[in-house]
């Protein structure tokens, strides 16, 4: 489906898409991607824009409208600061002129207001996650859980979860990007859920069967990617190598980490060629972090490379455990350097169950062609559905050519 060609009455349906906000590319950003690609002609709002002229290309030239947290001091570096005030900002867009609203939401863009004859499709990347069950986390890992701060923190999070549950209600329909998302969206705003997979380009990481003997492991280095786990655990198997792909806030305490163990090297920041290539060889990927999807173990497995992955969040639906027909990978069940290391020794006892081209038709199972179908079929059930609590005869849209749709 591209842009649609019938509206509420209307001529044409006029599509905006709304993202939290526009500072990297990442995986909410792969799926912002996909839906420019789905809907060309669709206006984009974000509550910010400050992503680098060398990033820009999959906003396919469009030119987002912002909020006043654009222009406030600083808000280009601390942007994220300015969290309590994103709730006003994002219900500031006028969205008035548009007949379907897709949001992209980790944070506030589901927040945004809409009317009765308007359609809002909401996908979720996750409800706030530092503002309900991952608040205690947060607040640790940010030095907030004591103090004047601390209080201040606690109270604005305690607004935001009041603003997030009562803006559930402008939702039409939730769209969750795994299983897990859906269980937190019941147990948050108490709305079901379908799932559409995120978009992965299974493509760009072509199969390798031929293994070298080393692990790798791969992320941003911030606190919940559990990445000193990973570390820890393999300074414990120093007949065993490790590779480390990553760069972030903690990369100096990995890199002292790293450094008392021979057998583990840290490449630092790399680019995706390099990212490809050391996942194809590896001999499997080790992944200690809970994510709500978590893209990068199904890009190991589209190399036929078996991941190694904390056994809750997302990991759970995209690898095959050992015990399943044809395995994928394994699991450990907690986040400790002795619970990878008995995962690592299974793993190598069983090894031989793993094939490289099971892990790769697992991968493509959530490939972009996938989430193009699984996503045009959500908008069409909740099109229809719209419209039949409407009482409206017209039919689900239509795909139409680029040009046919125009701006409000």
């Amino acid at each position: 489906m591209e842009c649609s060609a019938i509206g509420f009455g209307r001529a044409v349906t006029r599509i905006a898409i709304v993202h939290d906000w526009l500072t990297t590319y990442s995986g909410a950003e792969r799926v912002l991607e996909q839906l420019l690609v789905r809907y060309p002609e669709a206006d984009l709002f974000t509550v910010c824009d400050f992503l680098p002229e060398d990033r820009r290309a999959f906003l396919r030239g469009k030119v987002p409208g912002t909020t006043f947290v654009q222009r406030l001091p600083r808000a280009r570096t601390a942007y994220r600061s300015y969290l309590p005030l994103m709730p006003l900002a994002v219900e500031q867009l006028d969205l008035s002129g548009y007949d379907l609203i897709v949001s992209s939401s980790h944070a506030v863009a589901k927040g945004v207001l809409t009317g009765p004859d308007q359609l809002h499709i909401s996908y979720v990347h996750s409800p706030i996650r530092y503002a309900w069950d991952l608040q205690h986390q947060y607040l640790r890992e940010s030095g907030l859980d004591r103090g004047v701060k601390g209080a201040l923190a606690r109270y604005f999070l305690h607004r935001i979860r009041m603003w997030d549950a009562r803006t559930a209600n402008g939702v039409d329909c939730f769209l969750a990007n795994s299983a897990f998302i859906a269980r937190r969206i019941w147990k948050t705003y108490r709305r079901e859920a379908d799932v559409v997979y995120p978009p992965v380009d299974v493509d760009a990481f072509p199969l390798r069967a031929d293994k070298e003997e080393y692990y790798l492991a791969a992320s941003r280095l911030v606190p919940y990617k559990k990445m000193a786990l990973v570390v820890e655990a393999f300074g414990q198997m120093p007949e065993r190598r490790l590779k480390v792909i990553g760069d972030g806030p903690e990369a100096g305490r990995i890199r002292r980490l790293a450094a008392r163990y021979p057998n583990i090297e840290l490449l630092g920041y790399q680019p995706d060629s390099v990212l490809v290539q050391c996942m194809g060889a590896a001999r499997a990927f080790v992944f200690a972090a809970e994510e709500d999807f978590g893209i990068l173990p199904v890009e190991a497995q589209a190399c036929g490379t078996p991941v190694i992955a904390f056994g809750r969040g997302g990991a759970r639906e995209t690898v095959r455990d050992l015990d399943e027909p044809r395995s994928t990978g394994t699991f450990f069940d907690a986040q400790s350097p002795e619970s990878i290391a008995e995962a690592v020794a299974r793993f190598e006892r069983r090894s031989g169950d793993i094939r490289p081209a099971d892990c790769r038709a697992n991968a493509e199972a959530f490939s972009i062609r996938h989430f193009h179908e699984a996503f045009d079929a959500a908008v069409e059930r909740a099109w229809a559905g719209h419209h039949e609590r409407a009482g409206n005869a017209l039919t689900t849209p239509r795909k139409a050519t680029v040009g046919e749709t125009r701006r409000s």
